[in-house]
């Protein structure tokens, strides 16, 4: 777990949860690859100023959607359909560890170590996924999106680290593990990547 700092791990139950429905999984994480493009594209929108950041988003949004078409055709494939959008609870919970207000340098520090916390447990789900998953195919396509979620989690805290001004980033960030394990203990119980 130290690679990504989580504080604690998924239950393995989760995955025998998933194991039985697999649409559902689908569903749920092609809805995730989508929002998480329409984060970076939102931080970008409201951060221009940054233009390292700014590219590093664009690459991650245009992965990101790569990613829900990849996802959509894992659906096609095995003959299912795209389910409907549903709120993710566990990104609502998580977001709401956010400082409102505060300067502009604080504010992007929050938003890109929110995005850095997403990845970091959607990585870890993804590698319990790719080693206890029956579907040889969905075992290789969840260790591939495993390592890209790393890559995407390590450029959002580099680039809280970079725009950190006076703000102590690795005391927020210790403050957002903390956070981010006191609530995944009531996770873990349905089919969703942060379900």
């Amino acid at each position: 777990m130290s690679m990504l700092g989580l504080k604690l791990e998924t239950d393995p139950r989760w995955a025998r949860l998933v194991q039985e429905n697999i649409p559902a999984l689908l569903t749920d994480h092609a809805w995730c690859e989508q929002k998480a493009a329409s984060n970076a594209v939102s931080t970008i929108t409201r951060f221009p100023e940054h233009l390292d950041l700014v590219k590093a988003l664009t690459r991650i949004a245009v992965e990101e959607i790569e990613h829900f078409g990849m996802v959509v055709e894992k659906i096609e494939a095995r003959g299912w359909k795209l389910g409907f959008e549903e709120k993710d609870p566990y990104i609502g919970e998580l977001s709401k560890f956010i400082k409102r207000g505060g300067d502009r340098p604080a504010q992007l520090v929050d938003r890109l170590l929110l995005s850095a916390m997403i990845e970091a447990r959607s990585c870890e789900r993804f590698k319990m996924l790719s080693q206890r998953l029956s579907d040889e195919d969905l075992r290789v396509f969840y260790h591939d999106l495993m390592v890209s979620e790393a890559e995407h989690y390590t450029t959002f805290l580099g680039l809280a680290r970079k725009y950190a001004g006076r703000i102590d980033v690795e005391a927020r960030w210790a403050e957002f593990l903390a956070f981010e394990s006191q609530i995944i203990q009531s996770y873990g119980k349905n089919e969703a990547v942060h379900g």
